[in-house]
């Protein structure tokens, strides 16, 4: 009887559990698991875009050849031991540096690779064609990695990113510009899950 009546219970708590669900703002912050997240994403490429372009290779660069830099971000490695979406991250880093408005920015490979594909096929059908060996070519790569550390105990973890990008003159294989960002959350589990 009295297992019967601990069952009936633990229907009735866990039984009537429902679904809400409810639209937040993109930018507000949302961390219900403390993995890597959106809100991550963006503030660390935020931070590391303002400090890249506030280094003095931008300037020197302007001042040699009296132009802005064209900028392409390459792979971004996630070394990380959980899932990451790098395009995301890759998307945010873009985003900051085209939006500064103090690069120039050059289409993915991806991209270019598609683009080719239709200005050949423009050439077939269009009179206004876009004309082949027009490209610019980037100055610089940027490329990095995701690394994490999980320190756990009991029911308390602690998740640490360290993210580090690198800028690299594409002509000379030089670094002009190593940036990292740091980010560690404390995550509390209670041992019961009401």
């Amino acid at each position: 009887m009295k297992k019967i009546l601990c069952g009936v219970c633990s229907l009735l708590i866990f039984g009537c559990a429902t679904t809400k669900v409810s639209r937040i703002a993109v930018d507000e912050t949302v961390d219900l698991s403390g993995y890597w997240n959106d809100t991550d994403s963006r503030l660390v490429a935020e931070a590391m875009v303002s400090d890249c372009l506030s280094r003095p290779w931008l300037s020197d660069f302007i001042n040699e050849h009296g132009k802005k830099p064209r900028v392409i971000v390459g792979t971004i490695r996630n070394k990380s031991a959980e899932h990451i979406a790098t395009e995301t991250f890759v998307k945010d880093l873009e985003r900051e540096l085209l939006n500064s408005g103090k690069v120039k920015f050059v289409a993915s490979k991806t991209q270019r690779e598609e683009i080719r594909e239709e200005r050949a096929d423009q050439q077939k059908f269009e009179e206004n064609a876009k004309e082949f060996f027009k490209e610019k070519a980037a100055d610089f790569m940027l490329q990095g990695t995701i690394n994490s550390i999980l320190d756990k105990l009991g029911g308390k973890t602690v998740r640490y990113y360290q993210i580090e990008l690198e800028l690299i003159n594409i002509e000379t294989n030089e670094k002009v510009w190593i940036g990292q960002k740091k980010i560690k959350k404390l995550v509390k589990r209670s041992k019961f899950g009401l």
